[in-house]
Protein backbone atom coordinates (compact mmCIF):
# COMPACT_ATOMS: atom_id res chain seq x y z
CA UNK A 1 0.00 0.00 0.00
CA UNK A 2 1.62 3.14 -0.80
CA UNK A 3 0.64 6.71 1.29
CA UNK A 4 1.33 10.44 1.37
CA UNK A 5 1.40 12.30 4.87
CA UNK A 6 0.39 15.77 4.69
CA UNK A 7 0.92 18.55 7.75
CA UNK A 8 1.81 21.59 7.97
CA UNK A 9 4.56 21.44 10.88
CA UNK A 10 7.52 19.29 10.12
CA UNK A 11 8.03 17.72 13.37
CA UNK A 12 4.67 16.60 13.23
CA UNK A 13 5.36 15.17 9.84
CA UNK A 14 8.63 13.60 10.54
CA UNK A 15 7.24 12.00 13.90
CA UNK A 16 4.34 10.39 11.76
CA UNK A 17 6.51 9.16 9.02
CA UNK A 18 9.27 7.60 12.07
CA UNK A 19 6.18 5.73 13.70
CA UNK A 20 5.27 3.92 9.58
CA UNK A 21 9.03 3.02 9.10
CA UNK A 22 9.78 1.73 12.53
CA UNK A 23 6.39 0.09 13.29
CA UNK A 24 4.02 -0.39 10.36
CA UNK A 25 4.38 -2.82 7.70
CA UNK A 26 3.05 -2.96 4.18
CA UNK A 27 3.00 0.62 3.86
CA UNK A 28 5.61 2.59 1.41
CA UNK A 29 5.15 6.32 2.23
CA UNK A 30 5.65 7.74 -1.08
CA UNK A 31 6.02 11.34 -0.38
CA UNK A 32 5.53 13.71 2.84
CA UNK A 33 4.27 16.95 1.96
CA UNK A 34 4.19 20.39 4.54
CA UNK A 35 2.40 22.58 1.88
CA UNK A 36 -1.20 22.24 1.24
CA UNK A 37 -1.02 23.82 -1.81
CA UNK A 38 1.38 21.58 -3.52
CA UNK A 39 -1.02 17.87 -2.17
CA UNK A 40 -3.01 17.81 -5.16
CA UNK A 41 0.18 18.39 -7.30
CA UNK A 42 2.05 15.53 -5.28
CA UNK A 43 -0.99 13.04 -5.21
CA UNK A 44 -2.04 13.03 -9.11
CA UNK A 45 1.65 12.20 -10.19
CA UNK A 46 1.74 9.33 -7.06
CA UNK A 47 -1.67 8.09 -7.30
CA UNK A 48 -1.44 6.88 -3.61
CA UNK A 49 -3.53 4.07 -2.19
CA UNK A 50 -4.34 6.65 1.34
CA UNK A 51 -3.43 9.95 2.31
CA UNK A 52 -3.06 10.84 5.32
CA UNK A 53 -3.83 14.51 6.19
CA UNK A 54 -3.76 17.12 8.90
CA UNK A 55 -6.98 19.24 9.44
CA UNK A 56 -5.85 22.53 10.80
CA UNK A 57 -3.12 24.29 8.42
CA UNK A 58 -2.52 27.54 7.54
CA UNK A 59 -4.94 29.07 4.86
CA UNK A 60 -6.92 25.99 3.48
CA UNK A 61 -7.98 23.44 6.23
CA UNK A 62 -7.75 19.61 5.44
CA UNK A 63 -11.38 19.25 5.27
CA UNK A 64 -11.73 21.68 2.23
CA UNK A 65 -8.59 19.98 0.72
CA UNK A 66 -10.43 16.40 1.38
CA UNK A 67 -13.20 17.69 -0.23
CA UNK A 68 -10.89 18.67 -3.68
CA UNK A 69 -8.87 15.43 -3.21
CA UNK A 70 -12.04 13.20 -3.50
CA UNK A 71 -13.42 15.11 -6.40
CA UNK A 72 -10.02 15.05 -8.14
CA UNK A 73 -9.00 11.02 -6.99
CA UNK A 74 -12.19 9.39 -5.82
CA UNK A 75 -10.41 6.20 -5.13
CA UNK A 76 -7.81 6.91 -2.73
CA UNK A 77 -8.87 6.62 0.94
CA UNK A 78 -8.39 9.34 3.26
CA UNK A 79 -7.82 9.17 6.91
CA UNK A 80 -7.80 12.54 8.65
CA UNK A 81 -4.47 13.16 11.44
CA UNK A 82 -5.49 16.28 14.11
CA UNK A 83 -4.83 17.26 17.40
CA UNK A 84 -8.97 18.26 17.44
CA UNK A 85 -11.71 16.06 18.17
CA UNK A 86 -14.66 18.91 17.17
CA UNK A 87 -13.97 18.15 13.52
CA UNK A 88 -15.13 14.32 13.91
CA UNK A 89 -18.63 14.61 11.95
CA UNK A 90 -17.61 16.74 9.34
CA UNK A 91 -14.79 14.15 8.47
CA UNK A 92 -16.80 11.29 8.46
CA UNK A 93 -19.40 13.20 6.14
CA UNK A 94 -16.65 13.47 3.61
CA UNK A 95 -16.09 9.42 4.09
CA UNK A 96 -13.24 9.58 5.38
CA UNK A 97 -11.92 6.35 6.16
CA UNK A 98 -10.86 7.18 9.80
CA UNK A 99 -10.04 9.89 11.83
CA UNK A 100 -6.76 9.79 14.38
CA UNK A 101 -6.28 11.88 17.36
CA UNK A 102 -2.78 13.59 17.61
CA UNK A 103 -0.28 12.52 18.98
CA UNK A 104 -0.47 9.30 17.32
CA UNK A 105 -0.23 6.25 18.79
CA UNK A 106 1.56 2.88 17.15
CA UNK A 107 -1.63 0.63 17.99
CA UNK A 108 -4.63 3.38 17.24
CA UNK A 109 -2.50 3.41 13.29
CA UNK A 110 -2.28 -0.02 13.02
CA UNK A 111 -5.91 -0.61 13.48
CA UNK A 112 -6.56 2.50 10.60
CA UNK A 113 -4.14 0.41 8.68
CA UNK A 114 -5.81 -2.86 8.74
CA UNK A 115 -9.12 -1.18 7.74
CA UNK A 116 -7.49 0.18 4.58
CA UNK A 117 -6.18 -3.37 3.85
CA UNK A 118 -9.68 -4.37 4.72
CA UNK A 119 -10.81 -2.47 2.28
CA UNK A 120 -8.24 -2.70 -0.38
CA UNK A 121 -8.61 -6.53 -0.47
CA UNK A 122 -12.35 -6.76 -0.33
CA UNK A 123 -11.92 -4.04 -3.69
CA UNK A 124 -9.61 -6.77 -5.35
CA UNK A 125 -12.30 -9.15 -4.72
CA UNK A 126 -14.86 -7.42 -6.26
CA UNK A 127 -12.61 -6.83 -8.94
CA UNK A 128 -11.64 -10.09 -9.76
CA UNK A 129 -15.33 -11.31 -9.20
CA UNK A 130 -16.34 -8.84 -11.60
CA UNK A 131 -18.08 -6.65 -9.16
CA UNK A 132 -17.62 -2.49 -9.53
CA UNK A 133 -19.24 0.11 -7.70
CA UNK A 134 -21.85 2.73 -9.71
CA UNK A 135 -20.58 4.16 -11.98
CA UNK A 136 -22.03 7.81 -13.37
CA UNK A 137 -21.68 8.89 -16.80
CA UNK A 138 -21.70 12.84 -17.75
CA UNK A 139 -20.21 12.53 -21.09
CA UNK A 140 -22.99 13.46 -23.68
CA UNK A 141 -26.13 12.67 -21.05
CA UNK A 142 -26.09 12.34 -17.13
CA UNK A 143 -26.40 7.96 -17.17
CA UNK A 144 -25.58 5.79 -14.34
CA UNK A 145 -24.39 2.03 -14.30
CA UNK A 146 -24.80 -0.54 -11.35
CA UNK A 147 -22.77 -3.40 -11.09
CA UNK A 148 -23.69 -6.39 -13.89
CA UNK A 149 -26.24 -3.96 -15.29
CA UNK A 150 -25.77 -1.83 -18.55
CA UNK A 151 -25.50 1.98 -18.40
CA UNK A 152 -28.98 3.38 -18.11
CA UNK A 153 -30.80 6.88 -18.48
CA UNK A 154 -32.35 8.21 -15.16
CA UNK A 155 -36.01 9.32 -15.17
CA UNK A 156 -36.45 12.47 -12.94
CA UNK A 157 -39.84 13.54 -12.34
CA UNK A 158 -39.09 17.42 -13.28
CA UNK A 159 -36.38 19.02 -15.18
CA UNK A 160 -35.47 20.98 -12.42
CA UNK A 161 -34.61 17.86 -10.73
CA UNK A 162 -32.31 16.62 -13.77
CA UNK A 163 -30.87 20.14 -13.57
CA UNK A 164 -30.36 20.60 -9.92
CA UNK A 165 -28.63 16.80 -9.56
CA UNK A 166 -26.52 18.31 -12.61
CA UNK A 167 -25.50 20.99 -10.82
CA UNK A 168 -24.77 19.50 -7.84
CA UNK A 169 -22.87 16.51 -9.18
CA UNK A 170 -21.18 19.38 -11.40
CA UNK A 171 -19.98 20.81 -7.60
CA UNK A 172 -19.20 17.54 -5.91
CA UNK A 173 -18.35 17.12 -2.60
CA UNK A 174 -18.95 21.55 -2.21
CA UNK A 175 -21.79 22.80 -0.56
CA UNK A 176 -23.97 25.47 -2.86
CA UNK A 177 -25.60 28.09 -0.91
CA UNK A 178 -29.39 27.98 -1.42
CA UNK A 179 -29.74 31.44 -2.92
CA UNK A 180 -27.67 30.18 -5.33
CA UNK A 181 -29.52 27.60 -6.70
CA UNK A 182 -32.68 29.54 -6.15
CA UNK A 183 -31.23 32.38 -8.34
CA UNK A 184 -29.84 29.41 -10.93
CA UNK A 185 -33.42 27.85 -11.15
CA UNK A 186 -36.11 29.92 -9.90
CA UNK A 187 -35.27 33.29 -10.37
CA UNK A 188 -38.68 34.87 -10.58
CA UNK A 189 -40.54 33.28 -7.74
CA UNK A 190 -40.82 35.04 -4.30
CA UNK A 191 -38.33 33.88 -1.92
CA UNK A 192 -40.45 32.06 0.09
CA UNK A 193 -42.16 29.96 -3.12
CA UNK A 194 -38.83 29.11 -4.92
CA UNK A 195 -37.55 27.68 -1.32
CA UNK A 196 -40.47 25.70 -0.93
CA UNK A 197 -39.22 24.52 -4.60
CA UNK A 198 -36.48 23.63 -3.59
CA UNK A 199 -37.30 21.44 -0.64
CA UNK A 200 -39.77 19.29 -2.78
CA UNK A 201 -36.70 19.28 -5.67
CA UNK A 202 -34.00 18.09 -3.14
CA UNK A 203 -36.35 15.52 -1.71
CA UNK A 204 -37.67 14.19 -5.41
CA UNK A 205 -33.91 13.78 -6.47
CA UNK A 206 -33.35 11.85 -3.20
CA UNK A 207 -35.99 9.53 -3.64
CA UNK A 208 -35.49 8.95 -7.20
CA UNK A 209 -31.47 7.55 -6.35
CA UNK A 210 -33.29 5.35 -3.85
CA UNK A 211 -35.47 3.92 -6.10
CA UNK A 212 -32.52 3.58 -9.16
CA UNK A 213 -30.24 1.90 -6.53
CA UNK A 214 -27.68 4.74 -5.91
CA UNK A 215 -27.95 4.67 -2.11
CA UNK A 216 -24.17 5.54 -1.81
CA UNK A 217 -24.96 8.89 -2.97
CA UNK A 218 -26.57 11.33 -0.87
CA UNK A 219 -27.61 15.15 -0.75
CA UNK A 220 -26.13 16.63 2.66
CA UNK A 221 -27.87 19.92 4.23
CA UNK A 222 -25.42 22.46 6.05
CA UNK A 223 -25.47 23.97 8.37
CA UNK A 224 -28.73 25.88 9.23
CA UNK A 225 -30.12 24.60 5.81
CA UNK A 226 -27.57 26.88 4.37
CA UNK A 227 -26.78 24.64 1.37
CA UNK A 228 -26.76 21.54 -0.23
CA UNK A 229 -23.59 19.15 -1.06
CA UNK A 230 -23.98 16.28 -3.29
CA UNK A 231 -21.74 13.28 -1.27
CA UNK A 232 -20.69 10.40 -4.24
CA UNK A 233 -19.55 8.15 -1.80
CA UNK A 234 -18.15 4.90 -3.56
CA UNK A 235 -19.20 5.76 -6.96
CA UNK A 236 -17.19 6.60 -9.77
CA UNK A 237 -17.66 9.64 -12.21
CA UNK A 238 -16.57 9.21 -15.97
CA UNK A 239 -15.25 12.37 -16.46
CA UNK A 240 -12.63 12.18 -13.21
CA UNK A 241 -11.58 8.85 -14.64
CA UNK A 242 -10.98 10.07 -18.19
CA UNK A 243 -9.11 12.79 -16.79
CA UNK A 244 -7.02 11.27 -14.42
CA UNK A 245 -5.97 8.59 -17.21
CA UNK A 246 -5.11 11.53 -19.51
CA UNK A 247 -3.08 12.95 -17.12
CA UNK A 248 -1.39 9.66 -16.11
CA UNK A 249 -0.51 8.65 -19.76
CA UNK A 250 1.08 12.15 -20.71
CA UNK A 251 1.87 13.22 -24.54
CA UNK A 252 1.22 9.74 -26.71
CA UNK A 253 3.82 7.27 -27.85
CA UNK A 254 3.82 4.17 -29.57
CA UNK A 255 4.69 2.21 -26.32
CA UNK A 256 1.40 2.92 -24.38
CA UNK A 257 -0.72 3.37 -28.11
CA UNK A 258 -3.60 0.97 -26.93
CA UNK A 259 -4.47 2.83 -23.95
CA UNK A 260 -3.99 6.30 -25.89
CA UNK A 261 -6.61 5.18 -28.69
CA UNK A 262 -8.96 3.87 -25.83
CA UNK A 263 -9.07 7.22 -23.62
CA UNK A 264 -9.31 8.97 -26.66
CA UNK A 265 -12.82 6.89 -27.79
CA UNK A 266 -13.88 7.26 -24.25
CA UNK A 267 -14.71 11.04 -25.19
CA UNK A 268 -18.19 10.01 -26.89
CA UNK A 269 -19.69 13.40 -26.24
CA UNK A 270 -19.33 17.26 -25.17
CA UNK A 271 -19.49 17.45 -20.50
CA UNK A 272 -23.39 17.59 -20.31
CA UNK A 273 -23.53 17.80 -23.88
CA UNK A 274 -27.39 16.60 -24.13
CA UNK A 275 -28.34 19.49 -21.73
CA UNK A 276 -28.13 23.10 -22.73
CA UNK A 277 -26.72 23.97 -19.48
CA UNK A 278 -25.20 27.55 -19.42
CA UNK A 279 -23.25 26.79 -16.17
CA UNK A 280 -21.51 23.81 -17.47
CA UNK A 281 -20.24 25.40 -20.89
CA UNK A 282 -17.04 26.46 -19.29
CA UNK A 283 -16.23 22.62 -17.69
CA UNK A 284 -17.36 21.59 -21.53
CA UNK A 285 -14.89 24.26 -23.01
CA UNK A 286 -12.34 22.79 -20.90
CA UNK A 287 -12.79 19.20 -21.50
CA UNK A 288 -12.98 19.83 -24.91
CA UNK A 289 -10.16 21.38 -25.29
CA UNK A 290 -8.00 18.95 -23.41
CA UNK A 291 -9.76 15.71 -25.86
CA UNK A 292 -8.66 18.51 -28.88
CA UNK A 293 -5.28 18.36 -27.60
CA UNK A 294 -4.60 14.80 -27.20
CA UNK A 295 -6.75 14.13 -30.51
CA UNK A 296 -3.32 16.52 -32.28
CA UNK A 297 -0.61 14.68 -30.46
CA UNK A 298 -2.03 11.44 -31.57
CA UNK A 299 -3.05 12.34 -34.88
CA UNK A 300 0.94 13.92 -35.29
CA UNK A 301 2.19 10.67 -33.72
CA UNK A 302 0.17 8.31 -36.92
CA UNK A 303 1.40 10.69 -39.29
CA UNK A 304 5.06 11.07 -38.04
CA UNK A 305 5.22 7.06 -38.22
CA UNK A 306 3.80 6.72 -41.42
CA UNK A 307 0.28 5.79 -40.04
CA UNK A 308 -1.97 8.18 -42.30
CA UNK A 309 -4.85 5.82 -42.27
CA UNK A 310 -5.07 5.79 -38.68
CA UNK A 311 -4.56 9.40 -38.14
CA UNK A 312 -7.23 9.88 -40.81
CA UNK A 313 -9.64 8.00 -38.51
CA UNK A 314 -8.64 10.19 -35.73
CA UNK A 315 -9.12 13.70 -37.54
CA UNK A 316 -12.52 11.91 -38.83
CA UNK A 317 -13.47 11.37 -35.47
CA UNK A 318 -12.46 15.01 -34.04
CA UNK A 319 -14.28 16.27 -37.05
CA UNK A 320 -17.62 14.62 -36.28
CA UNK A 321 -17.62 15.40 -32.30
CA UNK A 322 -16.22 19.52 -33.09
CA UNK A 323 -16.84 20.50 -36.92
CA UNK A 324 -16.20 23.91 -35.81
CA UNK A 325 -12.82 23.65 -35.69
CA UNK A 326 -11.61 24.27 -39.64
CA UNK A 327 -7.83 22.74 -38.91
CA UNK A 328 -9.12 19.47 -38.94
CA UNK A 329 -10.23 20.23 -42.65
CA UNK A 330 -7.18 21.00 -43.67
CA UNK A 331 -5.24 18.52 -42.06
CA UNK A 332 -7.26 15.95 -43.25
CA UNK A 333 -7.05 17.52 -47.08
CA UNK A 334 -3.36 16.93 -46.13
CA UNK A 335 -3.38 13.40 -45.61
CA UNK A 336 -6.03 12.61 -48.03
CA UNK A 337 -3.63 13.76 -50.72
CA UNK A 338 -0.81 11.52 -49.05
CA UNK A 339 -2.93 8.38 -49.71
CA UNK A 340 -3.72 9.16 -52.87
CA UNK A 341 -7.61 9.77 -52.05
CA UNK A 342 -8.36 13.29 -54.11
CA UNK A 343 -12.26 12.37 -53.65
CA UNK A 344 -11.27 12.67 -50.03
CA UNK A 345 -9.38 16.35 -50.60
CA UNK A 346 -12.71 17.38 -52.26
CA UNK A 347 -15.30 16.20 -49.83
CA UNK A 348 -13.24 18.02 -47.26
CA UNK A 349 -13.21 21.77 -49.38
CA UNK A 350 -16.95 21.13 -49.82
CA UNK A 351 -17.36 21.06 -46.34
CA UNK A 352 -15.33 23.36 -45.31
CA UNK A 353 -16.87 25.87 -47.72
CA UNK A 354 -20.39 24.76 -46.73
CA UNK A 355 -19.67 25.21 -43.87
CA UNK A 356 -18.21 28.64 -44.19
CA UNK A 357 -20.65 29.72 -46.35
CA UNK A 358 -23.60 28.82 -43.55
CA UNK A 359 -21.59 30.53 -41.23
CA UNK A 360 -20.39 33.62 -43.10
CA UNK A 361 -22.42 33.96 -45.35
Amino acid sequence: MRAILVDDEQLALKQLKQIFERDIDGVEIVETCSDPYKVLEIATKHLPDAIFLDIRMPEIDGLKLGEQIQTRLPDVEIVFVTAYDRYAVQAFDLHALDYIMKPVQTDRLRRTIERLQGRFKKRKANHIHGVQTPFIYCFNQIRYQLPGVEPQTIKWRTSKAQELFAYLLHYRGRTIDRSTIIELLWPNLEVSRASQQLYTTIYHIRQTLKRIGLETISISSGDLESGYKLIIGNARVDVDEWENRLKQLGVPHLEHIKEHERIFKQFDGNYFGEYDYLWAEHERERLRLLWLIQARNLGRLYIEHGMAEKAIQVYRIVQQLLPDVEETYFTLMKLYKAVGDIGGVEEQSWLLSSRMDREWN
